[in-house]
């Protein structure tokens, strides 16, 4: 195909020779997939992307969704996708059997779904919080929630929303001021009224699927009628826009948002109780929520990892397509105009993208598979520490390769004419989605590394692995010397941090989230490195092509990239006050 989706011999070679793939399916769970069932999965999700859901990725962006007396309105054609998607049963791919579906692994249905955000984000966005949505209900809901709720968005006809952020409360969810009160008991379990504003919810309205299941956090009122302060209080209640009687809930869209990106996407303010109260059930118990919903938001931020990969990684094909076929400049006066792509600061720009594309396609992959092995104690505390790192490498990294896909183009680049201008306001959104990088950089710091250092310990141990496999290879011996020394910076300057009055230890947690994201991806191209020199005897075409480009973008990433490390950690490591930057200097 020549969609410039993702190359589909580097998804194998991620998915097969470096991750393994074939050795998870041996496990009971996935014993009824094999190599040739997962490469029909990913056959059928790449046609599908590019036959029907990149279609209409530019109308998607000059057709926002509109608001009347109705309801919102969205552009047709989206609709018409996910039926097609729906209808191919990719909804319920990875949900077990006994919930309908095919039992596929996280690894291989993440995968699918970067296929789709390559394709078309907007659209993507709906399968994306559907799923999740339904994961949760079916972990944690009773087992009629599960039928009512999860069930009919496993099939694709019902969606799903998070509905987590207020007008006043923003990311500090603590001040969550919606309000749940207690209206009786029947099959579904114990039923409340909500009374509350929710902000910045994706697919809030729409006409495209049957009924919306909204994940709504809210707080139960005590004794006196008061809230209870902080996020100790929160609950989740399962909020459908149609009430299974068939009725209408008190649930009403106050306004659009227009975003500069993910245009296709319905982003709504939502009342709920204008007229009484919205009716909704409890999963779980009172006080659980928000530790229920980290669920849904821990799978969210990795989904958005994989959506600014694949946006990223989409640019970079276009701008090395554009610079293969653009001509300027010549070697002699009289000569034929000479492709850009051998110009050595297109270069430079275009094997900087491919580092950022493909460096942060792999990092994403890696963390789904832990998704499938979290049942091992180390694999879930590795995929907790690196999950932070997951939502926000790519979201930042896949926006530079954006970035440079645009200067590639030059003129051209910032065009509507070329995708590479959509490409990038589209990702520029991703920093931002399911909790921006100082929030997570203040979970990977704080939470993450300070409260418990059993996962680094982990981490550490898996990157000694691969320097010492890489030791081993004369091309890569020495890259394995510079990653233990960057390694080494990163574990001095956590001690550094340690010390420091608990009121100052987060200030500089976001240049920390930089270096340590970058020194982690250090360690996954090394990897990728070492896999890849293995496997080039038995390489040949395009296999062979792939496995050459890591090891050289490797070579370059250690050159370019990883000295950038000590960069971000020298601020760190100097305690800068920021209070020198008081607010009647700024």
């Amino acid at each position: 195909m020549t969609h410039l989706l993702l190359r589909r011999a580097d998804v194998d070679f991620l998915l097969f020779d470096w991750l393994g793939l074939e050795g998870l399916l041996e496990h009971g769970k996935f014993a009824d997939h094999n190599r040739e069932t997962i490469g029909a999965v990913l056959d059928l999700s790449e046609r599908l992307a590019a036959d029907v859901f990149l279609p209409h990725y530019k109308a998607c962006d000059s057709i926002e969704p509109t608001l009347d007396a109705d309801g919102v309105h969205v552009l047709p054609a989206i609709g018409d996708a996910l039926r097609q998607y729906a209808e191919l049963g990719l909804f319920s791919a990875s949900f077990p059997v006994d919930l309908g579906g095919f039992g596929l692994p996280f690894t291989v249905s993440a995968t699918s779904y970067a296929y789709f955000a390559a394709a078309n984000i907007s659209t993507s966005a709906y399968i994306m919080l559907t799923g999740a949505n339904a994961r949760l209900i079916a972990a944690f809901g009773s087992p009629a929630q599960i039928e009512t709720f999860a069930l009919p968005q496993i099939e694709g006809r019902w969606f799903g929303t998070m509905c987590l952020s207020e007008p006043q409360a923003g990311s500090n969810l603590g001040d969550v001021q919606t309000r749940a009160v207690l209206d009786g008991q029947d099959d579904l379990g114990a039923r409340y009224r909500l009374v509350g504003n929710k902000m910045w919810i994706s697919g809030g309205d729409q006409d495209i699927s049957e009924n919306i299941v909204h994940l709504v956090l809210a707080k139960v009122p005590d004794a006196d009628g008061k809230l209870p302060s902080g996020t100790a209080g929160i609950s989740l209640f399962l909020v459908p826009r149609t009430l299974p009687d068939g009725s209408r809930n008190d649930v009403v869209v106050a306004g659009l948002n227009h975003k500069m990106g993910y245009r296709g996407t319905s982003n709504c303010l939502l009342n709920f109780g204008e007229n009484g109260g919205a009716t909704g059930w409890l999963v779980g118990s009172v006080g659980d929520g928000l530790r229920q919903m980290f669920m849904m938001m821990n799978e969210a931020r990795i989904s958005v990892g994989f959506g600014a990969a694949a946006l990223g990684y989409r640019g970079y094909q276009h701008a090395l397509a554009y610079a293969k076929d653009r001509g300027q400049g010549r070697t002699r006066p009289d000569g034929p105009q000479t492709p850009i792509v051998q110009h050595a600061d297109v270069r430079r720009m275009l094997m900087a993208q491919k580092c950022y594309a493909e460096g942060a396609l792999a990092l994403c992959m890696y963390s789904a598979m832990l998704v499938d092995q979290d049942e091992d104690a180390d694999n879930a505390a590795l995929l907790s520490l690196l999950t932070p790192v997951t939502k926000t490498w790519p979201s930042e990294f896949g926006l530079a390769a954006n970035d440079l896909a645009i200067q590639v183009h030059g003129g051209y680049g910032y065009t509507r004419d070329f995708d590479v201008e959509q490409l990038y306001r589209d990702n520029r959104l991703n920093p931002i989605h399911e909790g921006t990088t100082g929030i997570q950089g203040m979970d990977l710091l704080g939470r993450k590394i300070l409260r418990d250092g059993k996962a680094l310990e982990i981490l550490r141990g898996r990157i000694a692995a691969t320097i010492e496999a890489a030791r081993g290879q004369a091309g890569l011996s020495a890259l394995a010397m510079q990653l233990r020394a960057t390694w080494r910076e990163i574990d001095s300057t956590i001690q550094l941090v340690r010390q420091r009055p608990s009121a100052r230890v987060l200030d500089d947690a976001t240049s920390f989230l930089f270096g340590f994201g970058h020194a982690v991806m250090g360690w996954l191209w090394l990897d990728l490195a070492v896999t890849a020199t293995g496997a080039l005897p038995r390489l040949s075409g395009e296999p062979l092509n792939v496995a050459q480009g890591k090891i050289a973008a490797c070579d370059y990433f250690y050159s370019y990239e990883l000295p950038k490390v000590s960069s971000w950690l020298a601020p760190v490591k100097d305690d800068y006050d920021l209070t020198k930057a008081a607010v009647d200097y700024l």
